[in-house]
């Protein structure tokens, strides 16, 4: 009896050691082939940050399509990885039917999906949103990526590849204080600030923006390089005048300070404008006085023009309806979809980049590393500059034989110890230590000044990367953030941005062909294999005891 009590109470003992133990000893494990269900280090750093509650409002709960319950049940998942980090965080899943109207006051909009269902095409309406609350702050994260441009299955597999990103992002941004400084450059006939507007407004979720003239480096040269050294990042937005000499010794003495800087160079006037008002523009070489500049760093951006087969479109107007005008889309050479190798986290992942007269880039020989970011398609042509750009010639059928030379460089990173383009020559104005030799930097150089230009709507800036006319969806927005984070070192989430998953979806039309089939093997057939067993049981048992 004694022997008998000494067992149970090792086995109770036992049982409790297991609990206590499975409670101090937490680990998952992910056997997905691409390790999906594995957080990053940058996601559980900034999961371990927040000091307090977090919910998460998840709008997705009801009943959806297999589809979007694969939404469903990734986000699910993916937030129960996100709570296993940190007890702080809590989510909750909401359905949306009864407080439609509260969520479209509040800025949700709902989204209108066709539904494939036994061969049947249906609509449905919903709100594919979370929304973090925190410290009486409150970010929106929209679920659902690329609702223009893709097709359903490819938006889903794109939305539930973002999750990482998505939940990460906003939940840094909601804790974290903003401490970089960006100096949006005035002076040289940049873009005005309606056209950057979206841009900027999204670059402000991270950092701190000011704009900073360099007009005042004429009469006070050493305050305004003391107050440019103050900024990080210098954007340079496609300036129409020429840089002086002093203006470019500064933003070279910024480079050498460890200064990074964004170049979006427009190297041919050719604009949009003039061109739909008249049919016919001149393009032709501008001078910006950058090309000793750039040349000195171990670049060139020539005056031509990339023409290329794979374009984006332009609107015409063709007609007229009562008193509206009637536009059409026509494809046009002249705006090349720049692509990208996939070959860096900054082009990972990324839609293809809508350009304007791009001009292409030579890369020369010396110390810095050159990364070709964006390039033309193979079906590229280039034009010498000046030339007549005609819009008669959206009528002719362009010949493929004509667009043989190859992928253009677009856009490149440049890294390394960069050399003063000043080093060995008269300074345009003294200053108490100049610097001939920076340490290691980085900047990104983009041959079109029109690639962070967002359209206008009714006098209100529309959102950069989509196409007003056609809703065409682009990654002008994603690549340059993903360059801005890049070059200000915020490469962890830049990193999260560019993991890739493959999502598995059903063949809906065979699906429903073989619906009968499968709904025999799944039903009827373990029905079968039961009775099968259990007559064969009945036989044995009647045979053994007979």
């Amino acid at each position: 009896m004694q022997s008998k009590t000494s067992k149970i109470a090792i086995f109770v003992v036992g049982l409790f050691l297991i609990n206590f133990l499975g409670n101090k000893i937490y680990k998952r494990f992910d056997l997905t082939e691409d390790h999906r269900y594995t957080l990053s280090e940058t996601t559980k750093n900034i999961a371990k940050k927040v000091d307090d509650i977090i919910l998460v409002k998840v709008y997705l709960q009801g009943d959806f399509p297999a589809e979007f319950k694969r939404l469903q049940t990734e986000t699910k998942l993916h937030l129960e990885e996100l709570k296993s980090v940190n007890k702080n965080i809590q989510y909750r899943f909401i359905n949306p039917t009864d407080i439609a109207e509260e969520l479209i006051a509040s800025g949700l909009e709902p989204s209108s999906l066709q539904v494939q269902e036994n061969g049947k095409l249906s609509e449905m309406v919903l709100f594919p949103y979370a929304v973090i609350n925190y410290k009486n702050k409150t970010e929106i994260i929209p679920l659902l990526n690329d609702v223009f441009s893709n097709s359903q299955d490819e938006q889903l597999e794109s939305s539930i590849q973002n999750l990482e990103y998505a939940f990460a992002n906003a939940i840094h941004k909601i804790i974290a204080t903003k401490s970089k400084k960006i100096a949006v450059l005035r002076g040289n006939g940049e873009l005005p600030d309606i056209y950057i507007a979206d841009f900027l407004r999204k670059l402000n979720e991270y950092y701190l923006l000011a704009q900073f003239t360099l007009d005042s480096i004429e009469n006070q040269p050493q305050k305004t390089l003391f107050d440019l050294a103050k900024f990080d990042l210098a954007i340079i937005a496609k300036p129409t005048e020429k840089f002086t000499e002093q203006e470019k010794f500064a933003l070279d003495q910024f480079v050498m300070n460890g200064g990074k800087t964004l170049w979006m160079i427009d190297n041919v006037q050719a604009e949009l404008d003039s061109l739909q008002q008249t049919g016919e523009t001149l393009a032709y070489p501008r001078d910006l006085g950058l090309t000793d500049f750039f040349f000195n760093y171990g670049i060139r951006i020539n005056s031509d023009l990339v023409t290329d087969l794979y374009c984006s479109q332009i609107p015409l107007a063709t007609g007229n309806i009562g008193n509206q005008t009637q536009f059409s889309q026509f494809p046009w050479v002249y705006f090349p979809l720049a692509i990208s190798k996939n070959n860096h986290p900054i082009n990972t992942n990324i839609e293809a980049v809508n350009l304007r007269f791009a001009n292409n880039i030579d890369t020369l020989k010396n110390n810095i590393k050159k990364t070709v970011l964006l390039q033309s398609s193979p079906l590229s042509k280039i034009i010498g500059t000046p030339s007549i750009i005609s819009l008669k010639t959206i009528g002719e059928q362009p010949k493929k034989e004509a667009y043989t030379n190859g992928n253009q460089p677009l856009a490149v990173l440049l890294e390394g110890e960069f050399k003063s383009a000043y080093n060995g020559r008269v300074k345009p104005f003294k200053t108490i230590k100049p610097i001939d030799n920076s340490s290691a930097n980085k900047m990104i150089v983009i041959s079109d000044g029109d690639v962070i230009a967002n359209e206008i709507s009714k006098g209100q800036p529309l959102e950069l990367g989509v196409d007003k006319w056609t809703n065409q969806r682009y990654g002008n927005k994603d690549f340059l953030l993903n360059s801005v984070n890049y070059l200000l070192d915020d490469t962890g989430l830049l990193n999260i941005r560019s993991k890739k998953i493959k999502i598995n979806f059903l063949d809906k039309q065979k699906a429903f062909e073989e619906a009968n089939k499968w709904q025999f093997i799944n039903i009827a057939f373990p029905l079968i294999i039961l009775a099968l067993f259990g007559f064969l049981f009945y036989y044995l048992r009647l045979k053994k005891y007979q």
